[in-house]
């Protein structure tokens, strides 16, 4: 299915020689002189580039429906990670290569959006943050509280957070699944 570059819209999905990106920004241009222009901003769905790329109006380009469904994440079997649709119940099997910085914030049980295209999971759409379950970290001593100091804390999911002195393993902490930050205690 191909549409017009006068239709693009940010975060349309485009199917391009260079490979199926996202439109960033566009931007249609009318010059005094010559015939008109849309001057884009795309991001490859797969390696996260950002290209800036030039089409005339209403040029004809390949419009990429992706789907996404919300789905839970069930267990790991071997290197994959299986996934249930919420709606139709089928389990789906997803490589880590796949998911990429994803594995770090997904538990057993976590419901994502996993976006497709032609059969073919792009990656994981994580909520803004996440709680998990501090299993490792060296004890708070009593009466250190200096104001910002920090130390490492290794969470269920084997995510390595900087968090600050009080926090004692068990507790459940919010993790910022964008910068990979502790937040707060959950």
């Amino acid at each position: 299915m191909s549409i017009s570059t006068n239709d693009l819209k940010n975060g349309m999905a485009l199917n391009l020689p260079d490979g199926l990106m996202t439109v960033v920004v566009f931007q249609h241009v009318k010059p005094g002189k010559g015939g008109a222009f849309v001057r884009t901003k795309l991001k490859n769905v797969r390696t996260g580039a950002v290209v800036e790329k030039t089409f005339r109006s209403d040029e004809k380009v390949g419009h990429a429906l992706i789907d996404k469904r919300e789905m839970q994440f069930l267990y790991r079997e071997g290197p994959d990670y299986v996934f249930m649709d919420n709606e139709s119940y089928d389990q789906l099997h997803v490589s880590t290569q796949a998911l990429g910085d994803a594995t770090k914030y997904l538990k057993e049980g976590d419901v994502a959006v996993l976006p497709s295209w032609n059969g073919e999971v792009l990656g994981v759409d994580l909520p803004a943050a996440v709680e998990l379950v501090v299993t490792e970290t060296e004890p708070g001593i009593q009466g250190d509280r200096v104001s910002g100091a920090r130390k490492p804390a290794t969470m269920e999911t084997g995510l390595v957070v900087q968090v600050p002195l009080f926090i004692e393993i068990g507790e459940t902490l919010k993790i910022d699944t964008r910068t990979g930050e502790y937040l707060t205690r959950a």
